[in-house]
């Protein structure tokens, strides 16, 4: 008999990787979805006839469409997360692109507020913009995770995403020399300390 631990999980199922692969969005016409996917840079996939798959630069998930994937109303998928390390970078590639965002809002002490987040908070500015057929994305700016949210190796999805982590990690690194007074010689360690800490929601470094 499986059992249920305290999070109110099947104990039985705990260990079982179940890893998200795919999500199905409904659209009119994939023809002219593929051709808006592809201006965002996605990739697109080897797929059966008929079927359309892309995959966000750095995902391990992708998006279907065409091929009778569903039933639901073209449009109808709302609230599609993707993560990005900056967000105004990412807003600025895709208005070049041609793709225009709704809006860009950020969550503050009093809701929802216009731009970005001052100070540009991990996990509290975001932006939404929607395919030819209205389902809704929104992006979120992450740049350090909340503890236990990443496992396995640390990567980074791109040239500019990596950049700026060790952007970060350099900031962070200068406050940490102000605070010890000296110059620290095994600054290498302690960008990587930071940079992996960063990732994986774990204490960042001094």
């Amino acid at each position: 008999m499986s059992t249920i631990d305290a999070r109110g999980t099947d104990a039985s199922l705990a260990t079982v990787d179940m890893k998200l692969e795919v999500v199905v969005i409904p659209v009119a016409d994939p023809e002219r979805s593929k051709q808006f996917y592809l201006r965002l840079g996605w990739r697109l996939d080897a797929t059966p006839s008929g079927v359309v798959q892309f995959t966000p630069p750095g995902s391990d998930c992708s998006v279907q469409f065409g091929g009778n994937r569903t039933t639901a109303a073209p449009g109808s998928a709302q609230g599609l997360w993707l993560i990005v390390s900056d967000l105004r970078a990412a807003v600025d590639k895709m208005a070049a692109a041609g793709i225009l965002v709704d809006e860009v809002y950020h969550i503050g002490p009093n809701g929802k507020a216009a731009g970005l987040h001052p100070e540009r908070q991990s996990y509290r500015s975001l932006a939404t913009f929607q395919d030819p057929d209205g389902n809704r994305w929104v992006l979120q700016e992450v740049t350090t995770r909340l503890p236990g949210r990443i496992s396995g190796p640390t990567t980074y999805a791109s040239v500019s995403d990596l950049a700026a982590a060790l952007r970060r990690a350099a900031a962070a690194h200068g406050e940490h020399e102000k605070r010890t007074g000296a110059a620290d010689p095994d600054w290498p360690d302690w960008y990587a300390a930071y940079m992996v800490a960063e990732q994986s929601g774990e204490k960042l470094p001094q």
